[in-house]
């Protein structure tokens, strides 16, 4: 009965054919019979992952640097690049920095969660490599980084005086900000100032300091395809090394927009006006885009003075905005003329001032048929008994073809009743960080100032085409329920003029974008 147990012959069978035709030997380390013929070392494959460590000589530890201005990485050994965190980017940053990885096959490589606060970076990394000879180790291992603020040279330059390489002046000799406030909307919208170190608020204009002449004429091309501007350059040298004949300059570019904005009245040279279409000189400017549009509110022609043609006879308007005078409409009769949003009508118009003394009115065209009813308030230029110092208007009276077309009163635009105190707006504009200069504005300037940021934003309110090139969002939550408060404990006699505020035009929500700094979660604690 024990011989047939023994089993010798069932063992044998089961072996393989490796163990069977080779020489089998024992592992020096565990005894276990492994093929003496392919191990390499007399150890078998677990020893050899205990004895041999394939990630000797790559760091452990390594130190990463970023600038807490900017945010960015320093890349050995200048470079400085944007990452965020637990990104591609930084991750491919992080194994650059590893000594002897070279020498591996990397197979996978990630991030482990640290807390935001502690400055450090651990990345856990899977590497495979030959051992012996037809033995591959696969080892994971964990790298630690430690992180250190370290300033970068362009936050080093925005820190420093005197230290920018271009500067773009943009200069406009007008008594108003509105054509500044409008081009630092269109700014705004289309990040064109991303690469300023210093913008500085000066009389007439914006200055932006650039570290880099590139960025300075990206700026200059910006104004150039939105506003009829004429650019002017200069360089100064400031130091040559006279043995590898490198010099260093600083760049001024200059930038002056036209003297004419939205709403001016404008008496044009007379040979000017035959040549751009033979308008009658005395026309109204209602949109200055990459050119000055124009309009005769007689007729309702229109014409375009381009950029090259103004800056080589260049004027000046005939009256601005500030001497706007308030009329209000008696009687106002369509002709049935139509071109665009203008509307050729016939009005009889009273000063407001005069309502209730003499009562003297005015007969006019006017090309706000579309919007005026009879008892609206217009704002319009009085030109009857009016003295102009202008050569064109001189040129335009001395006339004989012109001086019988000159009107009494030009109207301008829809004037809307509105509370000394501004009614809080569900949307807002945002402004640029400007550098207000040595000295502060005197106040009489900050008011005036508001006064002109306040006359703009009725525009926007007015105006869609104005609405449509601007970026408007959504007031903040917290200042939309302060005004709110405001306005409940306000006196109640205010409450005359709401039926009025009622025509004022509005902005829809749909109209309005939604700010990313609103769109922060909050946690709530909850108390025990």
């Amino acid at each position: 009965m024990s011989m047939d147990i023994d089993a010798p012959i069932a063992i044998a069978s089961i072996q393989p054919d490796s163990l069977k035709n080779g020489a089998t030997i024992l592992c020096c380390n565990c005894g276990a019979p492994i093929d003496g013929t392919s191990s390499a070392g007399a150890l078998c494959y677990d020893c050899v992952k205990l004895t041999v460590d394939i990630s000797e000589g790559i760091q452990r530890e390594a130190t990463l640097h970023i600038c807490r201005d900017c945010e960015r990485w320093l890349q050995p050994p200048a470079h400085w690049i944007t990452a965020a965190p637990e990104s591609r980017e930084l991750l491919a940053l992080c194994l650059r920095k590893l000594r002897g990885l070279a020498k591996v096959r990397i197979i996978d490589a990630s991030f482990i969660w640290t807390e935001p606060h502690s400055r450090r970076v651990k990345v856990k990394i899977t590497i495979q490599q030959e051992a012996f000879q037809g033995t591959i180790l696969q080892q994971t291992f964990e790298v630690e980084y430690v992180v250190n603020y370290h300033q970068c040279p362009d936050c080093a330059k925005s820190f420093t005086a005197n230290t920018w390489r271009a500067v773009v002046q943009v200069r406009q000799k007008v008594p108003h900000k509105r054509t500044f406030l409008y081009l630092e909307q269109l700014i705004l919208k289309h990040s064109a100032h991303k690469d300023t170190i210093n913008i500085k608020e000066v009389k007439d204009g914006l200055d932006f300091y650039y570290s880099q002449r590139n960025h300075a004429e990206k700026l200059m091309d910006f104004l150039t395809s939105v506003a009829p501007v004429k650019t002017k350059k200069s360089q100064e040298l400031i130091s040559m090394d006279i043995h590898t004949s490198t010099k260093s300059y600083k760049f001024s570019f200059s930038v002056e927009l036209v003297p004419i904005c939205k709403d001016d009245l404008v008496a044009l040279p007379i040979k000017l006006a035959k040549q751009i279409g033979n308008i009658t000189p005395l026309t109204l400017c209602y949109r200055v885009g990459t050119s000055i549009n124009l309009i005769d509110p007689n007729t309702l022609q229109t014409t375009d003075v381009s950029t090259p043609i103004y800056w080589r006879s260049p004027f000046t308007c005939l009256a601005d905005v500030q001497e706007l005078v308030e009329f209000v409409v008696m009687d106002i009769e369509p002709s049935g003329l139509k071109k665009g949003r203008f509307v050729l009508a016939e009005a009889t118009v009273v000063r407001a001032s005069d309502l209730g003394s003499n009562n003297t009115t005015y007969f006019t065209r006017t090309h706000l048929g579309a919007i005026l009813h009879p008892g609206d308030t217009v704002m319009g230029y009085h030109l009857t008994g009016t003295n102009f110092n202008n050569p064109q208007f001189e040129a335009l009276e001395e006339s004989n073809t012109y001086s019988s077309s000159i009107p009494d009163v030009m109207l301008v635009k829809k004037s809307y009743a509105r509370k000394k105190k501004t009614k809080s707006r569900n949307w807002r504009l945002k402004r640029m960080n400007k550098d207000e200069g040595e000295m502060l504005p005197k106040k009489q300037d900050q008011d005036k100032t508001e006064r002109d940021f306040e006359m703009f934003l009725r525009n926007v309110e007015e105006d869609s085409e104005l609405r449509n090139t601007v970026a408007l969002y959504k007031a903040q939550q917290a200042k939309r329920e302060k005004d709110k408060m405001e306005l409940d404990t306000a006196s109640v006699a205010e409450t005359e003029e709401t039926e009025d505020e009622e025509e004022v035009p509005k902005i829809n929500m749909e109209e309005l974008l939604d700010e990313f700094d609103e769109l922060n979660v909050e946690e709530t604690h909850q108390a025990p």
